[in-house]
């Protein structure tokens, strides 16, 4: 084999081996330092496409989950005062029921059971106004109150399509009072509403006992219908209780499938870093030999 000075074929050789080599390593570790296989479109257009795309989706699902934790806290507000109003023994509807019933007994002194029903009147108007989350109160509606409330519960993406779905409320079936006095416990039914009965001046005459019984018809219609609200509520709140787990465990499951696409295996990169960084050294030997052919060549003219 001749040897000559101006083209060393083995140090070419060598030179490219270890270019090669070098690339690999460099690929492999910005793999290990950015944990990722598909880091950029370069490495793979396609995965790193849809993984973007990914990525996206689950910035939304995060967005659909702060929506439900908001939506959540505002029905849960909003039912807290609907079983606040319907009450119990000691006060709200059940109360004032009671105090009709023990209204009916001849010679008892209305003025003074109407002192209670009063306090309960404002208590229980003191109770839908405070119903208030971030702003919102579908128990004491004003003339700005919109008549339907949506509440974000899901996102979904069908090719290039997003879909949000979300619970929609109808307000009026939660008003307790409204401004144009349609509501559950302002709305006047016969003489009166719930928010305005007085029985102080009521007496034990047939008409008065009529009367009292219309009350209590009016009263059991109300803790029927405040009670269907707090249901509907009820279910609501579980329903973007389960939205919510939903989601959170769909996020994760997107998480996966991004790794799955794009992350690396770096027990995989650890080994093939240390090979490459072995080829790499002989690489270096290898081409510091080939070079050293050309050094023979001067001793051919001593």
């Amino acid at each position: 084999m001749s040897s000559s000075l101006l083209t060393n074929s083995s140090a070419m050789t060598a030179l490219q081996t270890l270019r090669n080599v070098s690339s690999q390593l460099a690929t492999t570790q910005n793999r290990i330092s950015t944990g990722q296989r598909v880091s950029t479109a370069s490495d793979n257009a396609a995965y790193w496409s849809i993984a973007t795309s990914m990525r996206a989706d689950n910035a939304a699902l995060s967005a659909v989950s702060d929506s439900l934790g908001l939506s959540a806290a505002t029905v849960d507000t909003e039912y807290t005062a609907l079983t606040a109003v319907v009450g119990d023994t000691t006060g709200g509807l059940t109360k004032l029921q009671a105090l009709l019933v023990e209204a009916k007994t001849a010679g008892i002194d209305r003025a003074k059971i109407q002192a209670d029903i009063t306090q309960i009147q404002q208590q229980m108007k003191g109770t839908a106004n405070a119903a208030t989350f971030n702003g919102v109160n579908w128990l004491s509606a004003t003339a700005t109150t919109p008549a339907t409330f949506n509440l974000v519960s899901s996102f979904s993406r069908v090719g290039g399509t997003p879909t949000i779905g979300s619970i929609t409320l109808t307000i009026a079936n939660y008003s307790l009072y409204t401004a144009t006095q349609t509501g559950i416990l302002d709305k006047v039914n016969g003489a009166a509403s719930i928010d305005t009965i007085n029985i102080s001046a009521l007496t034990d005459s047939t008409a008065d006992m009529t009367t009292l019984d219309g009350y209590i018809a009016q009263l059991t219609t109300a803790i029927n219908s405040v009670a269907s609200a707090a249901a509907d509520l009820g279910a609501v709140k579980n329903r973007l209780s389960t939205n919510t787990e939903f989601v959170k465990t769909l996020m994760d499951s997107v998480d996966r499938g991004v790794g799955q696409l794009v992350d690396a295996d770096m027990n995989a990169e650890s080994t093939r870093l240390q090979a490459l960084q072995t080829q790499q050294q002989l690489g270096v030997q290898a081409l510091s030999i080939a070079n050293q052919n050309s050094q023979s060549i001067l001793s051919l003219f001593k």
